[in-house]
């Protein structure tokens, strides 16, 4: 009984079925089942009995752990229905952190609803025995409870589900900024340590971008792509050869916008069914792609200079033998996922002058991919 009133905080008179779960949990099945009884009639002696059918739940709940029947969600669905635990996912599909990755917005947001669900149990409108029964109407509004609560703002004017999103949005986009800077001073590293540094192939990049104004005034693929990982869509092209090249070729590496033509509608994006195009594909490839494959295949390339071969296969098995990133040893699929992810990229490459029709890396390809990287990859002024 100690050891439950220590893990929730509370004396024993105050326990709640979640509290004797989350104990009952957090020690081995078979020591939690042989302690039961005692813990039981600790509870009432105490004046705190709880129900008959929460510890038949707990004692049918704590038996399939024991024999290894029970799955992860059986064991989530029985402590939900304690009454006083939230959701893991609601069916509007809000999914709270693991409770060892919430910051402190969720884990503030987090004992707030689970304070408000026990004034619900109080004042009788939860009924947890029907919840341990599987009840599908008190389910449902278990469910429809806790919907409500995360889309009503507080007193403070946060709406919880929002403000947890919000939350795990700027983890999200520090993760992503941290890495990017990591590999923006690696990328600088092993391109200040080249024998030799590549020219701007002046001559080169005036007929690439020449070329590449004309294909990005045309409708459909691949211009619409383009204009979109550069972000044209909703600004001007700049006037200037040099900077429109690098921020085109830095979009593919980290794109600006997702594709949005006339035609998309609502309907479209929400049907799961519906067959991806090109286009799409495309896209989702490149965000696909994590910034260390961007580092090593690009450093490869920057060290074996113009005139490599620079295709999907290839691509994939510089990342593979790559030293500047740590990479487990790779089987068939994995090379064959990494040059699938790199078949598009390759592809708009030759766009740009990056490689010639052979896939083989040109001298603006040389001077450029580390350039474009390195745009890709600054902060934003």
């Amino acid at each position: 009984m100690d050891f439950v009133c220590t893990q929730a905080g509370r004396p024993v008179t105050a326990l709640t079925r979640r509290d004797v779960a989350r104990a009952l949990l957090a020690v081995p099945s078979g020591v939690a089942l042989v302690a039961l009884p005692d813990l039981r009639r600790a509870m009432m002696s105490a004046g705190n009995p709880l129900s008959r059918p929460f510890w038949e739940s707990a004692k049918e709940t704590l038996r399939s752990i024991e024999s290894g029947v029970a799955t992860v969600g059986d064991v989530q669905r029985w402590i939900e229905s304690t009454g006083t635990e939230p959701i893991l996912m609601t069916p509007s599909y809000f999914v709270w952190p693991e409770e060892n990755e919430r910051g402190p917005v969720a884990t503030e947001m987090f004992a707030r609803l689970v304070a408000f669900l026990e004034e619900r149990v109080a004042a009788g409108e939860i009924d947890p025995d029907a919840l341990a029964a599987g009840d599908p109407g008190a389910r449902r509004a278990y469910e429809e409870l806790q919907e409500h609560w995360l889309s009503t703002p507080l007193p403070d004017g946060r709406v919880p589900g929002f403000a947890v999103s919000d939350e795990q949005d700027e983890e999200l986009f520090s993760a992503w900024d941290e890495e990017e800077a990591f590999a923006l001073s690696e990328l600088r590293r092993i391109v200040a340590g080249l024998p030799k540094q590549p020219d701007l192939p002046a001559d080169e990049l005036d007929t690439a971008a020449v070329r590449l104004r004309a294909l990005l005034a045309l409708p459909g693929y691949p211009a619409n792509v383009l204009r979109a990982c550069a972000g044209f869509e909703d600004r001007p092209m700049p006037d200037d050869d040099l900077d429109l090249w690098l921020t085109v070729a830095a979009g593919v590496v980290s794109p600006v916008s997702d594709l949005l033509e006339n035609g998309d509608l609502l309907e479209e994006f929400a049907d799961l069914d519906r067959e991806i195009g090109m286009e799409d594909a495309t896209l989702a490839h490149l965000h696909a792609i994590q910034c260390a494959d961007w580092l090593a295949g690009v450093a490869a390339l920057a060290r074996l200079g113009p005139g490599v071969l620079a295709s999907p296969e290839r691509m994939a098995r510089l990342i593979a033998e790559s030293e500047d990133i740590d990479v487990d040893e790779q089987d068939g699929d994995d090379l064959g996922a990494t040059e699938g992810l790199f078949a598009p990229v390759v592809s708009l490459w030759g766009y740009l002058g990056i490689v010639d029709k052979d896939d083989v890396l040109t001298p603006l390809g040389w001077w450029g991919l580390p350039k474009a990287l390195e745009r890709a990859w600054s902060p934003a002024e």
